[in-house]
């Protein structure tokens, strides 16, 4: 299977790269046990403020839906852009009544040294 490169294209959206699927994968089953604020911690995603941990329960709340784990289908049209600095992450969301669902986790991903660093912006629908 070829494997998606991170790359810091202006122009387009592109792919999600296979290196940063596993950390999109923890964030959403912390959203799906209800851990908005990602007590669990995991690696490289910086802790969530209170305040925007209320907006995503809201925002999944007030959707109706029950969120689920994602499927591997979300790869095929969730992307990112370059924004110079950062890259802009937008992952489609599933859940368990509609499958592909109008929710999206938009995150802003950073390098620092040779790591990948996520920070959560918000789950909405755009």
């Amino acid at each position: 299977m070829l494997k998606i490169p991170v790359e810091k294209n202006e122009e387009e959206e592109l792919p999600i790269p296979h290196i940063w699927r596993p950390i999109f994968k923890e964030i959403v089953n912390a959203f799906v046990k209800g851990d908005y604020n990602l007590i669990s911690e995991i690696k490289n995603v910086n802790r969530i403020s209170n305040e925007t941990a209320k907006q995503i329960k809201d925002y999944i709340e007030d959707y109706g839906e029950e969120l689920v784990e994602l499927p591997n289908e979300t790869w095929n049209s969730s992307v990112y852009i370059y924004y110079g600095d950062y890259w802009n992450v937008l992952i489609d969301l599933y859940t368990k009544e509609e499958g592909l669902s109008d929710l999206v986790l938009n995150a802003e991903v950073r390098k620092n040294n040779n790591e990948y660093l996520v920070d959560i912006q918000l789950v909405y629908v755009p």
